[in-house]
């Protein structure tokens, strides 16, 4: 496995459309890349070698996208075999997957919300903890965006509390998510991040998105990250401590300076909340 990654450091999501700019980008203009293994494994030519030289310059983080941990068919484990190969190969330290499943009788291609019962935190903890036994690695978990509402006999906070305590996983904590969730289903954000157990969060990750209603955000990962967002984050700092810390973009991708700049108020928010941290021990 690979070395851990600095509380304080700020991170890009490596998208082929980036790939040129990001072999190119000047030193320091991202602390680590983030990428999906399943759509990495295998990959040769132009691609396999820009992936190769960008994972020995820069430290790589992996988030994977078809485990469908929280869905009913066996866990793939020749996938699985071909991940730790992949994760070893690149030396990745933090391998992170959906608390969501994508898969029913096919892949569904989109990551679908699981209900949040005793029943599904049993499932859902049990193959985690396959995964992590097949890895050979502890892994992380995100909170994902839903907008259909399955059965609920908890609410969602107690739901990702109870599946990381049984399973025994860290949490990649998506700040963006809450958000969205916060405004969709008529939840106080700050109350369920407070929640949070701060001694498995991993990591965070902050994305932007789009405003459809005043009461309906859909999490796109294709525009700036929003001002609530940003501010959200800050308070995630400020309460659970600074952690590695993701920005993702998926599409309508600006200019790569445009990208550091908003990894610039990333650092510069872990800045004022270790400045706090450190004033409040000495203070």
């Amino acid at each position: 496995m690979g070395t851990p990654l600095s509380p304080d450091t700020a991170g890009l999501g490596l998208r082929r459309a980036l790939l040129d700019e990001l072999v190119a980008a000047p030193a320091g203009a991202f602390d680590f890349l983030e990428c999906a293994p399943d759509n990495w494994i295998g990959v040769g030519g132009r691609y396999g070698e820009a992936l190769q030289t960008l994972s020995s310059r820069h430290p790589l983080t992996c988030h994977g996208l078809s485990l469908s941990l929280g869905g009913m068919a066996p866990l793939d484990d020749t996938f699985l075999a071909r991940t730790r190969r992949f994760l070893d190969r690149h030396g990745v330290a933090l391998y992170s997957e959906h608390l969501s499943y994508c898969s029913d009788d096919g892949h569904l291609y989109d990551l679908m919300p699981i209900p949040f019962t005793e029943e599904a935190v049993h499932h859902v903890a049990a193959r985690i903890r396959q995964t992590q036994d097949a890895l050979g690695r502890r892994i992380a978990v995100e909170n994902v965006s839903y907008y259909a509402a399955p059965y609920q006999a908890m609410p969602e906070v107690d739901f990702v509390i109870a599946v990381l305590d049984e399973a025994d996983c860290d949490l990649l904590l998506d700040v963006n998510n809450i958000f969205v969730n916060a405004i969709n289903h008529g939840y106080d954000a700050r109350e369920f991040l407070a929640r949070m157990p701060s001694a498995r969060i991993a990591s965070y990750h902050i994305a932007g998105h789009y405003d459809e209603a005043e009461d309906l955000k859909v999490d796109t990962h294709g525009a700036p990250v929003k001002d609530d967002v940003w501010s959200l984050l800050a308070l995630a700092y400020d309460t659970h401590g600074v952690r590695p810390t993701l920005l993702e973009r998926d599409f309508n991708f600006p200019p790569l300076a445009e990208l550091a700049d908003e990894l610039q108020r990333i650092r510069a928010l872990q800045g004022v909340a270790r400045t706090g941290a450190t004033q409040a021990v000495h203070g």
